[in-house]
């Protein structure tokens, strides 16, 4: 993984990714104490910034390998991005999903055109061993979610954005709080802004009882997580950082973050009240860790990766319900 890379990844996906904006309230500033910028990848196309990576995947194949379809597995936000992706090239896709992924994220991948086939995650079904299956059975090409090159380059340009947007708004020293799974996204942008602005920092934010990649990064090896789920944040649930996603990280990143479930609800709601954006448990990590852990954060502004939108009314209503009494 390289620059350059993020750079030709970028040039792809000109024209067909959006540009999202970096966003500011005051009053969330007067919460949180310092200025805080939220990236805004919930408004990206597919509603999170997984449909960078597909479609840097998707496009980077050659011709007659994209023909015979592509397969990925998800919890929701990758298999929404890829199935746009392969759409978008005229290529066949099928996905494999959790059974307990929420309900809107599989029918959102169906109605993209994909295939959607379910697993049982909770009972310790191997998402790995059926894609690696359906692979052989059906020819296709597998992508993963995190820990794939093109992957990578694709929620890297993130970064690039990120970098050219703090310099409009004066912010070239701080910390740059990212949503965090198997590192796809953090390990991109961590690689952009070492490039591009090498005064920000990205962090890591996962929540609590799934910190594998802060727990990685404290001790300097790849730790796992002893459960497979359990948390509101399905986006970012994944078993360990990836082979290739956790030495960029190791080099480039600070400290992980650790968030609650209660305290992503909060930030759930205070992205709807003070940003008017919806954000999804996963997506809203960052800034919870941005509004709850300010005494771990260095610099007088912060930047956080508000990394998806697509979650279930019953879970929105659940986190707007915090801001009563």
């Amino acid at each position: 993984m390289n620059i350059d890379m993020i750079h030709a990844a970028n040039g792809r996906l000109a024209g067909q990714k959006r540009v999202t904006p970096l966003l500011n309230a005051p009053l969330l500033d007067q919460l949180v104490g310092r200025k805080l910028y939220v990236k805004a990848e919930c408004l990206q196309f597919t509603g999170s910034f997984k449909f960078r990576g597909g479609f840097s995947a998707v496009s980077a194949l050659d011709a007659r390998t994209r023909e015979r379809g592509v397969i990925a597995y998800s919890s929701g936000n990758h298999a929404q991005g890829v199935a746009l992706a392969a759409a978008m090239h005229g290529a066949p896709a099928v996905i494999i999903m959790p059974a307990d992924a929420p309900a809107m994220k599989i029918a959102n991948t169906r109605a993209y055109g994909a295939e959607v086939v379910l697993y049982d995650r909770a009972g310790g079904e191997s998402r790995e061993e059926v894609g690696a299956k359906l692979t052989a059975e059906r020819g296709m090409t597998l992508i993963k979610p995190y820990d794939e090159p093109q992957v990578i380059a694709g929620q890297g340009t993130t970064g690039l954005e990120i970098a050219e947007q703090a310099a409009e708004v004066g912010v070239e020293d701080g910390d740059v709080l990212v949503c965090c799974g198997g590192g796809g996204l953090t390990s991109g942008i961590a690689l952009a802004l070492a490039a591009e602005a090498p005064g920000l920092r990205a962090r890591p934010c996962e929540p609590e009882g799934f910190d594998d990649v802060a727990r990685s990064l404290a001790v300097g090896t790849i730790q796992t997580n002893d459960r497979p789920s359990g948390s509101i944040c399905d986006a970012i649930v994944t078993p360990a950082p990836g082979e290739l996603t956790f030495p960029i990280m190791r080099a480039l990143c600070g400290p992980g973050m650790v968030v609650t479930d209660d305290q992503v609800l909060r930030a759930m709601a205070l992205a709807w009240q003070h940003l008017k954006i919806v954000v999804e448990p996963g997506g809203a990590a960052a800034l919870a860790a941005a509004i709850f852990h300010g005494d771990r954060i260095e610099g007088e502004a912060v930047i956080a990766v508000a990394t998806g939108g697509n979650v279930d009314r019953a879970m929105f209503t659940r986190a707007l319900d915090t801001l009563e009494g």
